[in-house]
């Protein structure tokens, strides 16, 4: 009986352990999936240059002709910089066909590209007249890096090239001396537009002039949540989630937040967000409104679901961007 009794209490013993594991483990399995989601998506188009301009033609039929007669000319050009930690980044970039030092510096969100976000070029470049300018946040497009960073580490990439653009567009003399900055607008759709939220709360350039931020996020806690009138395994699992990118990337879903930089801006930003919003949700823009101090603007479009607001309201779109933009880029 005594030797039962001992063998009943190893197999109790082991059976307990993993248990054990198991609680531990499952919601780390778990977790680690979310952080997957999250950081490391499918991105074959974005990095795909042939595919994505495809996807740009397809989307904006009249950009094809545009696209091709900067090409004619020479204009559409790529610019690589090298990061401090040796990442080798990459963005494309074209002046206005008249001079000017207008400039529009256009983020591009998860999973995209800065080929796809010449959609926002056409509109600047085309219809407005502006420089353009493109990067390819980490881990998208030409850019290295293996994650994306959900707009948080990306506003460090962003600082860089914000110099980079300005020494491109900037106004010279005879000589091609500077001798002056560009005004510059800082554009972003979804994790761009949370880029340039991010961006807005760090010291600012004197040669950024305002931001338009379209459809993005309060922070990656609150979008990797979901509805936050629904109850899931998911939600429960986001805390330790959050704690474990904070481990694997060294950012944590919390820390990932633009509702708290644009608290910090004092920048004009331009708020855009498609009423019929799920992926985004359009609650996520009254907050982040409410947050920003003046001036600011803002437009909720009819009808349009996530990052449709420019193909839904195109005219209606562009002129409201111009109209908010007079006030501030001369």
């Amino acid at each position: 009986m005594e030797k039962m009794t001992k063998r009943t209490k190893r197999i109790l013993g082991f059976l307990l352990g993993v248990l054990l594991v198991i609680i531990i483990a499952f919601p780390l399995f778990v977790a680690n999936m979310a952080v997957n989601m999250v950081v490391n998506p499918n991105r074959d188009t974005s990095h795909n240059p042939e595919k994505a301009y495809a996807q740009l033609f397809e989307e904006l039929p009249e950009a094809q002709a545009w696209v091709e007669d900067m090409r004619s000319r020479n204009v559409l050009r790529d610019t690589f910089i090298i990061a401090n930690d040796g990442r080798r980044l990459h963005a494309v970039y074209a002046p206005a066909d008249v001079p000017t030092d207008k400039t529009a510096f256009i983020i591009h969100g998860w999973t995209d590209s800065a080929i796809r976000m010449m959609r926002y070029g056409y509109m600047f470049h085309h219809d407005l007249g502006y420089n353009m300018f493109l990067p390819d946040l980490n881990g998208h497009g030409l850019s290295e890096g293996k994650y994306a960073q959900m707009g948080w580490l990306d506003r460090l990439d962003v600082i860089e090239w914000l110099e980079v653009a300005n020494d491109i567009f900037a106004p010279t003399d005879s000589l091609g001396n500077k001798i002056g900055d560009t005004q510059m607008v800082i554009h972003g759709t979804s994790m761009g537009a949370a880029t340039a939220m991010c961006v807005s709360g760090e010291p600012q350039k004197s040669f950024v002039k305002a931001y338009i931020e379209d459809c993005g996020y309060t922070s990656v806690f609150d979008e990797v949540s979901g509805d936050q009138h629904e109850q899931s395994l998911m939600q429960l699992v986001i805390p330790l989630a959050s704690w474990w990118c904070g481990i694997l990337h060294g950012w944590t879903f919390k820390e990932a937040s633009p509702l708290n930089m644009v608290r910090k801006s004092n920048q004009p930003m331009f708020f855009i967000h498609g009423d019929k919003d799920t992926f985004v949700p359009t609650w996520m823009v009254h907050p982040l409104f409410e947050a920003k101090p003046e001036p600011k603007e803002i437009w909720l479009a009819p009808n349009s679901e996530h990052a449709r607001s420019y193909f839904d309201h195109k005219v209606e779109y562009t002129h409201r961007v111009q109209n908010f933009l007079k006030k501030y880029i001369m």
